[in-house]
């Protein structure tokens, strides 16, 4: 089995979390991304909501909140994605930058929309209480 390593940030205003979706995609996909060598969670996980959504988290705010595993979305049977969240503050305007198309706010009923390690994600998040 092959896994992908990413990370997300998960913001969340109102009970509903920030979802963001690329250009040329259908589904709607927690921003983060891959880290590049060398970098540590905290640097990629800024470098990459900066380059997506234009605003800087805001790095003592930055909290590790768990670790999901699923079939990676468009990928072949038996390739995973595990996703590693982070939430923490920022500064800026959330806007749609670099890939990113559109910036979205979902709650729970939107779960059809995301991708398989996001639904895990969403359900953690509606069993917490976190969204709605």
């Amino acid at each position: 089995m092959k896994v992908i390593d990413k990370l997300a940030w998960l913001e969340i205003q109102d009970g509903k979390i920030l979802s963001t979706r690329s250009k040329g995609r259908i589904k709607y996909y927690i921003p983060g991304g891959k880290r590049e060598a060398g970098e540590s969670d905290q640097e990629a996980l800024t470098r990459e909501i900066r380059e997506e959504l234009s605003v800087e988290l805001l790095e003592d705010t930055i909290k590790f909140a768990g670790v999901f595993q699923a079939q990676a979305d468009s990928h072949a049977e038996g390739i995973e994605v595990k996703m590693t969240c982070y939430t923490g503050g920022f500064k800026g305007t959330i806007s749609p930058s670099a890939e990113i198309e559109e910036v979205v706010w979902l709650t729970y009923k939107d779960r059809e929309l995301i991708s398989p390690v996001d639904k895990l994600i969403f359900d953690w998040l509606k069993e917490t209480n976190m969204i709605n």
